[in-house]
């Protein structure tokens, strides 16, 4: 099914563009978006992380849109959105549920991957039931070590490029390589590459130092629908062993790695991300109609 590119200026309605306008079209405003499938149908927002897009999820579009709707938005800063004045997780997460209400989905199911995974924890800390169901996907419940050393290193490791003068598109190639496990899709790894060469410098720098201070460990014990937590067997940024830490302390979650992936699963291995999103939501009474699935 083709997805169809759409602008949504908040608190105005959003408004449809055609496909061929997908590829000129410029937000003047609010959040862009990708949409496939019924709007009557149970819907589903994908959240991408730093350097992603909403184009990311071409895959899981096509492949949920015959059951579901199927969403996927630019974050704020990102593809067809406007930058807020100041970028921080709370901010991201407080702009997703302004983007839920806009678009009127109903209780949506939330899959988050990376830096959108941390927007759903952070935004189901503040509203428990704005969400039917969550994947999160290659994420963390906080910015890795409490150690302020540790955070400044990944910082200048992160930012220490740009700030020599490098352009996230001279970068894009090596930064998607170390993040992907060997036999990735090529057609995803090209598409990683090309969401993340064409990420502003100015907003992949706001998006990596918004990270700081995010801590939602203790927050995971309140999350009351059901959940998902995806992993990745060879992802580096997300261990799979701190996702599965991470699944042991929300109630009720499942736990999956999808073996040989790495950070961007959905784009290296999409045919098994899918398979895994749809046992999972087979078994969620507010979405398949059937009951739950015991732990």
């Amino acid at each position: 099914m083709m997805a169809v590119q759409h602008e949504a200026n908040v608190p105005q309605a959003a408004r449809q563009q055609t496909q061929q306008e997908y590829e000129q079209v410029v937000s003047t405003g609010g959040i862009g978006y990708l949409e496939a499938g019924a709007a009557s149908a149970v819907p589903v927002v994908f959240l991408h992380g730093i350097g992603g897009a909403a184009r990311m999820f071409r895959a899981q579009l096509d492949h949920f849109s015959v059951n579901y709707r199927a969403v996927a938005w630019d974050m704020p800063g990102y593809g067809g959105s406007t930058p807020l004045p100041l970028v921080t997780v709370d901010a991201l997460a407080a702009a997703l549920g302004g983007f839920i209400d806009e678009l009127g989905l109903d209780r949506p199911v939330l899959v988050g991957h990376s830096l959108g995974g941390m927007l759903v924890q952070r935004l189901l800390a503040k509203a428990p039931h704005k969400a039917r169901a969550v994947v999160l996907a290659q994420t963390s419940a906080a910015f890795g070590s409490r150690d302020p050393a540790w955070q400044a290193e990944f910082l200048s490791e992160r930012l220490g490029p740009l700030d020599a003068g490098h352009s996230m598109a001279a970068l894009a190639e090596a930064m998607v390589a170390d993040m992907i496990g060997p036999g990735a899709d090529p057609a995803g790894v090209a598409l990683a590459r090309d969401c993340l060469a064409h990420t502003p410098d100015s907003t992949y720098r706001d998006s990596v130092l918004a990270l700081r201070g995010f801590d939602c460990r203790d927050a995971l014990g309140q999350i009351v629908v059901p959940a998902l937590v995806l992993a990745g067997t060879l992802d580096t940024l997300a261990p799979a062993s701190g996702m599965e830490r991470m699944a042991a302390r929300i109630p009720g979650a499942q736990y999956v790695a999808l073996e040989g992936a790495g950070h961007l699963a959905h784009l290296e291995q999409p045919q098994a991300f899918n398979a895994a999103l749809d046992q999972f939501l087979s078994g969620v009474r507010d979405v398949s109609g059937r009951p739950r699935a015991e732990p």
